[in-house]
């Protein structure tokens, strides 16, 4: 335990001094910008990005139920308290470490592109790329077969058990936090317009304000379907079928046959190891082995020696990243249409030698991606953890906050506008394609050390995810903070130079610092070329759970940035 020097305080009552030992800061730990202390327990742990979902979550695994449990029940509880980051018409990525089979399985439950519309059809729309919102960016939502791929292979609780608390929610109501009130104001000015949006978020006229109470009927009654039906009450039943009307009278493609075919992908985790530490993500169309490739990036360097705040790490950093996303917007996409070199991208060869482009003094203005075959050699995130050792590390999202706009009649929820990220150029890995996966943002992580688990973490927040993914295993490993500390700590975002599309900037993109990060700091980064940018509520939403395998001891930490709570038992 690091503690401040003491100070000596003089106060005076009457005629008597009394001398005491005061701290600077309220925190033991001497790290100014922590907010709290980790949470401690043994029996079963939840973090969540809301108090609700992560009470919800307790609540299944005091009922007896898995890691799998709490985390489906946490993520249906999120879809009504925090819609403008998850919902049933958004897709889900999960990492379960299984303490019985002591091994990682992965879980691909993103949707496809409708079948019935083509790069061709696209085109002479004349469009140079997809819309943010309306219905040409829907995408199949794979969220409720992955609840139900997780259930059936982890699940030992009645599917209508986990479902419960949120269905009771939904009918009763919930008070809106300040937060997701705010977020779901700027949806409204975005999302109002698209028939069905305000008859389900905004009954009233308005959205709901803070603190009050919001009701949602429809998704509890749709809820109420999946619970008795299964997952085909979904893809196949009456839900997918007012889906499909809906899309068609809006001018969309998604389909009932494009609904009834979907089915979610159990893909093997791939790992980076990073300083003694195999660092766990999901292979493509997701973008987590960016965070792998960063990582290999910086580690023949001495970063701890650098220091958190110096203007020598954060260029450093943003150089790696810089190299990663050129790589990822050339090959990351869906693999069932691509030959994706992931081991070649992931490997030390490769990133030891794109790590010999950055220069330390200087920001590159333009990053071309590597030849890696050359070598042989607004989302939500949840972490749960159960009695028996069992771990989860789930992502989940509509995109763009409340997604597409498209609400569906009496379902409760917005479908999401993933299909987005797509590329309209022709013959690039993530050129639009019909029942194709788009390049996907939303990124779960693990880690393990000597094969034993060790941490399930995520951030959310789009191209910020891989970026701060890095930054909190440097912040644990290099810089020596403890599951809280690395996620309170001042964090660096850098947008642009690469996009997912290809486009490239000329101009190197823009750096921005959370506050914390000194004066000197953004002043030196501005003399090695860099261009600063202040940006508000971009720095993503963190949550993690640790396994101390010795003592079986979990520890848990939150989003201070956000409503935030990790809680244990």
């Amino acid at each position: 335990m690091r503690l401040l020097p003491a100070i000596m305080c003089s106060v005076f009552i009457g005629s008597v001094t009394v001398v005491a030992n005061a701290f600077a800061y309220d925190r033991i730990t001497g790290a100014e910008f922590a907010s709290r202390s980790e949470v401690y327990a043994t029996h079963g742990m939840a973090a969540t990005s809301q108090p609700l979902a992560t009470q919800v979550a307790l609540d299944v695994l005091k009922q007896g139920g898995s890691a799998v449990d709490a985390a489906i029940a946490a993520d249906a509880m999120l879809g009504l308290v925090e819609p403008t980051g998850a919902g049933m018409g958004g897709d889900l990525f999960a990492i379960v470490w299984s303490a019985k089979d002591k091994q990682l399985y992965g879980l691909n439950a993103s949707g496809r592109s409708p079948k019935s519309l083509t790069l061709d059809m696209l085109q002479q729309m004349g469009l140079e790329y997809l819309p943010p919102f309306g219905p040409l960016p829907v995408s199949v939502p794979g969220a409720v077969d992955g609840w139900f791929e997780l259930h059936n292979k982890f699940g030992k609780l009645p599917m209508a058990n986990n479902l419960a608390p949120t269905i009771a929610y939904a009918r009763n109501g919930f008070p809106v936090s300040e937060l997701i009130a705010y977020y779901m104001q700027a949806s409204a000015k975005r999302l109002g317009k698209f028939p069905g949006f305000k008859e389900t978020y905004m009954p009233h006229g308005a959205m709901p304000k803070t603190g009050e109470i919001f009701k949602n009927p429809a998704l509890a009654s749709t809820l109420e379907k999946v619970a008795k039906g299964g997952r085909d009450a979904f893809y196949k039943g009456d839900i997918a079928k007012s889906i499909a009307a809906y899309m068609k009278a809006q001018g969309g493609y998604l389909s009932y046959d494009d609904l009834a075919s979907h089915q979610s992908e159990w893909v093997k985790p791939v790992s980076a190891n990073y300083r003694g530490y195999d660092v766990w993500e999901l292979p493509p169309n997701g973008q987590g082995i960016a965070a792998l490739q960063i990582l290999k990036t910086m580690e023949p360097f001495d970063v701890k020696a650098m220091g958190q705040l110096s203007a020598e790490y954060v260029h450093l950093f943003v150089e790696a990243k810089k190299l990663a996303f050129a790589d990822r917007a050339k090959f990351y996409s869906d693999p069932a249409f691509n030959d994706i070199p992931v081991k070649q991208l992931i490997s030390e060869k490769y990133n030891y030698e794109r790590a010999k482009l950055i220069d330390l003094n200087k920001a590159a203005k333009s990053v071309e991606p590597g030849n890696p075959n050359l070598l042989h050699g607004d989302t939500v995130y949840l972490t749960t953890a159960d009695a028996e050792g069992n771990m989860v590390s789930l992502i989940q999202s509509n995109y763009r906050g409340m997604g597409s706009g498209m609400t569906p009649p009496d379902l409760g929820f917005v479908l999401q506008d993933r299909g987005q990220l797509f590329d309209l150029t022709p013959g690039r890995f993530n050129s639009y394609a019909p029942g194709k996966r788009p390049f996907h943002t939303i990124i779960p992580a693990f880690v393990t050390k000597d094969g034993k688990p060790w941490l399930s973490f995520g951030v959310m927040g789009g191209a910020t995810q891989p970026q701060m993914h890095a930054q909190i295993m440097i912040n644990i490993i290099d810089f020596g903070m403890n599951l809280q500390e690395a996620g309170d700590a001042p964090r660096i975002l850098h947008t642009g130079s690469t996009q997912p599309t290809g486009e490239v900037m000329e101009d190197g993109g823009y750096v921005s610092l959370e506050s914390g990060f000194p004066m000197e700091t953004r002043r030196e980064l501005m003399k090695k070329g860099h261009v600063m940018r202040d940006s508000l509520g971009a720095f993503g939403g963190y949550q993690a759970i640790g396994f101390d395998a010795k003592s079986g001891v979990y520890r848990g930490a939150s989003e201070s940035r956000k409503d935030g709570q990790v809680s244990g038992y």
